[in-house]
Formats: structure tokens, sequence, C-alpha cells
């Protein structure tokens, strides 16, 4: 085979794999059903979709929920408003299970979570608009920046791989705010009312990421 003939049928390759992924990732599917009460109780309405007011759909509130297929971020205010909280794939059978601090015992909205695929990078800087210092955290969890040398305030980010969630205080404490990929010249622009920031960790959900928490490496 000449190696005309080798580049165009590795193109050919790279090109199907290409559209293979791009396929499987159409396929990615979110659903998760919600109840008006704890535990699993009450009416339930199953969520596939962004729901920007659940009292629109009949519910007064959702006070527990099961997370099927794909994560969800959920708000305690209508139209994506107020504290968020990032509902992975499981079962929530009341406040507790999805918050660590007490602000509201339900929630009104929802939408699914952007995914990334590729692996996870993300770059925090001290100040706004990217200036000061900056910590670079790749493939990892970090259940505190102060332990690593770095500052408990975190002015600006930009996630460059993945989809992340940071949280107020060490340990994955307080409040959360969802990073997905993008960049975020300020605090407010990830959801935040200050920059306190002191912990962050990978989203990863098995649709996306079929390694799951482990990396298998060969001997």
């Amino acid at each position: 085979m000449s190696s005309g003939e080798k580049s165009k049928t590795s193109s050919q390759t790279d090109g199907t794999i290409a559209q293979s992924k791009k396929s499987e990732m159409g396929m990615m599917s979110y659903k998760m059903y919600v109840f008006d009460q704890e535990n699993f109780q009450g009416r339930m309405i199953e969520i596939s979709n962004e729901c920007m007011n659940i009292c629109e759909m009949g519910m007064d509130h959702v006070r527990s929920l099961r997370v099927e297929c794909g994560p969800f971020v959920g708000f305690e205010q209508m139209n994506f408003c107020g504290e968020m909280y990032i509902l992975e794939k499981g079962e929530y059978p009341r406040w507790d299970s999805w918050s660590n601090c007490q602000k509201n015992n339900y929630l009104l909205s929802f939408r699914p979570v952007r995914m990334d695929p590729d692996k996870h990078k993300i770059c925090l800087y001290e100040v706004g608009e990217f200036k000061g210092r900056k910590m670079e955290i790749m493939d990892d969890d970090v259940p505190s920046l102060f332990s690593y040398g770095f500052t408990d305030r975190v002015g600006s980010i930009i996630v460059s791989c993945g989809t992340w969630v940071g949280y107020q205080f060490p340990g994955y404490r307080g409040s959360q705010y969802l990073l997905e990929k993008g960049d975020y010249r300020h605090f407010n622009e990830y959801g935040a009312r200050h920059p306190q920031f002191q912990s962050v960790r990978r989203i990863r959900d098995m649709q996306w990421h079929p390694q799951g928490r482990y990396n298998v490496t060969s001997k």
C-alpha cells in the first residue's frame, strides 16, 4: 500500500471514529423524577430537559428526587436563581441529601448540566480578570485549596476541559458553584456573591466518562 493510500485510510478511520463519538454524544440522555414530598412521596413528575419553574407543571415545590440519567443542577428559586445544587445520579430523599447547610428545604427549577467528555483541567485565579496568583488543576479533586498552598479566594476561573463544581468551604461544603467549560472573569459569573471558594471537584458520569472514578493503566 502506498503512503498516499495509508494516509487516506488513516483519515477515513479517524473520521469514522470522530463521527461515532459525535453520534454517541448525541444519544446521551437526562432523566429524573421529582416529588413534592420528602422520601419520594406525593405527586411525581418526570424531567428530562430544562424546567424554569416547577409550579408551571402543577407542583408547588420539589422536596425529594431521584436522578436516573445524567447530572442536573437544581435551584432554590425559579428561573435558575438562588442557591444551586449539583444532582448526580442517585436518590435524594430530603434537602440534606443535596445540601449540607439548610437554606431552603425545596427546589423550584432545574436544568441538565452541560458535560464535557474530555479530561478535566481548570485554572483558578486569585482576583478577577484572570489576574493574581494562579492554581492549575488537572484530573484531580482538591478538598482544600489552602492545604495546597493557595488562597481561599477565587476571583476568576478558566475551565479548559471537563465540568467541575466548586464549594465555599473546605471538604466540599457550603454553597456550590457549577463550573462548565468556559471563562468566568468575575466571581459573580459563576454564581457567587463573594469570592470565598475553598474546594473543587470534578463532575463525572458513566455516560461521558465510562472509566468511572478510577483510571486503569496497563503494566
